[in-house]
């Protein structure tokens, strides 16, 4: 995308509706906060000028985005065109176009945006609109167009009249627009409305009665420009998002037995003819390679890079773990922190032992290791390569290639100990 668009993100509302200390945008869909989404979208679609209007708890909202965006203020929440005009500063003497977004609506793809704005260069409007057609527009702003098919403005519900009410094709909240035109008509924006408010909206209306050519485009997926306001927005938002990245694997040749059962966070990479079994999680940035098994009721946290023909069993947790080509963990076992080598066998039960209280340390196994059931690996601890840790044993020191290792205490039974006591 080209150099010259700037990315306004709207996040200065209250939200009260999500019944929160927090704000409502700093609230979580996979573990990434909405705020931070839709500003991901925007860099996503090469836009990396951007300016977030803060108002309401504006203090989360700046932790969460730290640097990555430059902040305008708003006050008072006098709508959108109001939220608008306080980003002045930042577009005035500027040439191109500014992208206006709702922190709200963290699902719109950055494709979608480049679509947004490409149309709008190339077929030079000053406003280029994001539509959608509802079937039941109620509560959206219609989108009034003349007999040609051009838009003549944007109505909101509230003003419309009942034949305006009628109208499918809604207005998404998301558009592009000249940047030295935006600015003028902002200049001209009145509160005429049953809100009181400077409508954003206006604008169309102020540049189509100067003769400036505008335009729109109809998003595919009407699931893109949902937004979030209450808790139970936020569960179907995530549900939409599970659902398309699922679809995303299967469609890259990931079987994906029970979908619905199935989470997979952004930025994962599965290879082909991998099976994902129910129950299953997998967080943000793992990497899975091909013809590997994965769960049922498997966790595979952050930072795991897992080769080809691995198998992951039932009640297995990952995190941070480089698992070699043909390795297997069955099931009910904890590998944390560690490389694990080619073929290797992790018993049930397998526990590393990462963490001391203060430090997390590393667990290292060589290739074609074999691990016994209910084994404990104190890190740090490194097992070489075609070593047999018996089962039940408590490893504390490194284990040379080659070697059996037995940590456990010699067993002793006390004949009538129980019938006496």
């Amino acid at each position: 995308m080209q150099n010259d668009v700037i990315a306004i993100v709207m996040a200065a509302g209250k939200g009260t509706r999500m019944k929160s200390k927090k704000s409502k945008l700093v609230q979580k869909i996979y573990g990434k906060e909405i705020i931070k989404r839709a500003v991901e979208n925007a860099q996503k679609a090469g836009i990396q000028d951007i300016v977030a209007i803060v108002g309401y708890q504006k203090e989360e909202i700046q932790e969460v985005l730290g640097n990555t965006v430059k902040y305008a203020m708003q006050e008072e929440q006098l709508g959108t065109g109001h939220a608008v005009m306080q980003t002045a500063k930042y577009l005035e003497g500027k040439k191109g176009k500014v992208l206006v977004l709702n922190g709200d609506v963290p699902l719109i793809r950055p494709e979608t945006l480049k679509k947004l704005v490409e149309k709008s260069t190339e077929n030079k409007e000053y406003a280029t609109l994001l539509t959608a057609i509802y079937d039941d527009p109620t509560g959206y702003g219609r989108i009034i167009r003349d007999e040609g098919g051009n838009i003549k403005g944007i109505v909101e519900h509230k003003d419309a009249t009942e034949e305006q009410k009628e109208i499918k094709e809604i207005n998404a909240g998301i558009y592009c627009f000249d940047i030295e035109e935006l600015l003028k008509a902002l200049q001209e924006i009145k509160p005429n409305n049953v809100q009181g408010e400077y409508y954003l909206t206006d604008v169309i209306k102020i540049m189509n009665d100067k003769g400036l050519k505008t335009g729109a485009v109809i998003v595919e997926d009407n699931t893109e420009i949902l937004g979030v306001n209450d808790r139970i927005q936020l569960e179907i938002l995530t549900r939409i998002l599970r659902m398309r990245i699922n679809t995303e694997m299967m469609k890259n040749g990931v079987t994906i037995e029970d979908m619905n059962t199935t989470y997979i966070y952004d930025d994962v990479e599965i290879g082909m003819d991998t099976v994902i079994h129910p129950n299953t999680t997998i967080k943000s940035g793992v990497k899975i390679g091909e013809d590997c098994e994965i769960g049922p009721n498997a966790y595979i946290r952050e930072g795991c890079q897992i080769a080809d023909k691995v198998k992951i069993g039932s009640f297995v947790e990952i995190k941070k773990a480089i698992i070699a080509t043909g390795s297997k963990v069955p099931h009910l076992s904890y590998m944390g922190d560690c490389e694990i080598g080619e073929k290797c066998n992790i018993g049930c039960g397998t526990i590393t032992c990462n963490y001391d209280g203060f430090n997390k340390s590393k667990t290292i196994i060589g290739n074609h290791s074999f691990i016994g059931s209910n084994t404990n690996l104190v890190a740090p601890v490194t097992l070489g390569d075609n070593t047999f840790i018996a089962a039940g044993s408590t490893i504390t020191e490194d284990v040379p290639a080659d070697s059996l290792a037995i940590a456990r205490q010699r067993q002793i039974n006390k004949e009538g100990w129980n019938k006496n006591k």
